[in-house]
C-alpha cells in the first residue's frame, strides 16, 4: 500500500499562488502514478491533474490548464501541484491519489487517497 499526506493548503487570495505537497510512504517502489483531485461543497470531485510515474505523462483539466504544473521527485517521494493565477471557484478541499496501473486520466481508477488540505481563494 501507499500512504500519502497533503500539505500546502491554506487561504491565499485571488490571483496569487501555492503549492501543494503529497508525500508519500509505504510501497513507493512501486512506481505509482499520481493524480490530485478537488472536491468544493455540493460538488462532485474532480481531476485536476496526473502523471506518470516517470513524468512523461501528465493530464490537466481545463479548469485549471495553463495555470497549474504537476510534478513529482520519485527520489524524494513526493509530488506537487503548482497553482497560480487562482481564482475564487479554486477553492475546495484538495487531494491526492495514488494508483498503480491504468491511464492517470481514469479518475476512477486510483487506489490510494490522503486526507485532503483545504485551499480557500479570497476574493
Amino acid at each position: 500500500q501507499v500512504q500519502l499526506v497533503e500539505s500546502g493548503g491554506g487561504l491565499v487570495q485571488s490571483g496569487g499562488s501555492l503549492r501543494l505537497s503529497c508525500a508519500a510512504s509505504g510501497r513507493t517502489d512501486t512506481h505509482y502514478r499520481m493524480g490530485w483531485f478537488r472536491q468544493a461543497p455540493g460538488s462532485e470531485r474532480e481531476l485536476v491533474a496526473a502523471i506518470s510515474w516517470n513524468g512523461f505523462i501528465t493530464y490537466y483539466a481545463d479548469s485549471v490548464k495553463g495555470r497549474s504544473t504537476i510534478s513529482k521527485d520519485n527520489a524524494k517521494n513526493t509530488g506537487y501541484l503548482e497553482m497560480s493565477s487562482l481564482k475564487p471557484e479554486d477553492t475546495a478541499v484538495y487531494y491526492c491519489a495514488a494508483r498503480q496501473g491504468g491511464s492517470v486520466t481514469d479518475s476512477l481508477g486510483y487506489d490510494y487517497w490522503g486526507q485532503g488540505t483545504q485551499v480557500t481563494v479570497s476574493t
